[in-house]
């Protein structure tokens, strides 16, 4: 394995190991992991070189990580890997080219990227043509170094946002979702007070009086490091008692396969928002919030040159 990593030059050999490690540490973590936690991974696991290290003057962007950004764009490409509101999910074909080892697995990648853009851009020559190794700055591809630029720069701000959620307490946490329904329209005559509750945090109405279905009763956990285990997901089932009730639950963490499973075959309706779903339902309804809602968790959105692709 390290024999074929020693043949490349130095940007191939940093993204073959870092690029195969992020795959070993996604399959480890069941498939999916935020961005920034891969990263963190990779660094406590390699041994990265000083060049890996060094910063690039023009961005302040660390070269492995613009690097590994870089050739991402090509493991999406072959279907290897999936990229999310700053989440990384590991395909099966993903899975399965771990296989290969670092620079297979590397060299197959860049390969079905090239024969994808060969195809969009009806270049048929771009489809075997070899890709001379050279200072990673790689101008002749500004495309594909937008868009890791922007993946970084997506997953910067995500986790960021996961930072500030999880430095609040469980019920500023609870006052973010109840600012959340009302952004989308609903009432909230209730908001769960410290103490005892009944098991209910909050209660939301589509009108004033509560009149018209639905009426959604929500439950709300706190907890960033945690899934929801599938308890809990019963228990908000056993309050849904009236027609057109409809079970809310949101936590600032994740769901375990069997609370998902339990929700999908209830017999009440039962949503689950994750935290990737929370932030981006509030990203979605930002704009419509009140002012006093918005400082919950204040956004400020930059727009940066897209690509077409």
């Amino acid at each position: 394995m390290n024999k074929e990593l020693d043949k490349l030059a130095p940007s191939k050999q940093s993204a073959a190991k870092n690029l195969f490690t992020a795959f070993e540490i996604l399959k480890q973590e069941g498939g999916q992991l935020l961005g920034k936690q891969v990263i963190d991974k990779i660094r406590e696991k390699n041994n990265l070189t000083n060049w890996e290290k060094e910063v690039y003057e023009k961005t302040g962007y660390v070269r492995w990580e613009s690097i590994l950004h870089f050739y991402t764009i090509d493991a999406i490409k072959a279907g290897f890997l999936l990229k999310n509101k700053g989440i990384w999910y590991l395909t099966e074909e993903g899975e399965k080219a771990i296989n290969f080892g670092p620079a297979k697995m590397l060299e197959t990648a860049s390969k079905l990227y090239r024969t994808w853009a060969a195809d969009k851009k009806d270049n048929k020559s771009l489809k075997n043509k070899e890709v001379e190794d050279e200072p990673f700055e790689l101008e002749e591809n500004k495309t594909q170094s937008q868009k890791a630029n922007l993946d970084l720069l997506e997953e910067q701000a995500i986790a960021g946002i996961k930072d500030y959620i999880r430095s609040k307490n469980a019920y500023e946490f609870q006052d973010m979702v109840a600012a959340l329904l009302r952004a989308m329209g609903y009432h909230t005559p209730f908001i769960s007070p410290k103490g005892k509750d009944g098991g209910l945090d909050i209660i939301a109405y589509n009108d004033p009086l509560g009149a018209t279905t639905p009426r959604l009763k929500v439950q709300v956990k706190h907890r960033p490091d945690s899934s929801v285990p599938v308890d809990d997901i019963r228990s908000l089932t056993g309050l849904l008692n009236k027609d057109g009730d409809i079970g809310l639950f949101v936590t600032s963490g994740a769901f375990t396969s069997e609370s998902e499973r339990s929700a999908r075959e209830s017999h009440r309706h039962i949503k689950l928002l994750d935290i990737n779903n929370f932030i981006e339902l509030w990203q979605e309804f930002y704009i419509k919030m009140e002012d006093e809602d918005k400082n919950r968790l204040p956004l400020h959105p930059i727009y940066f040159l897209g690509s077409n692709e």
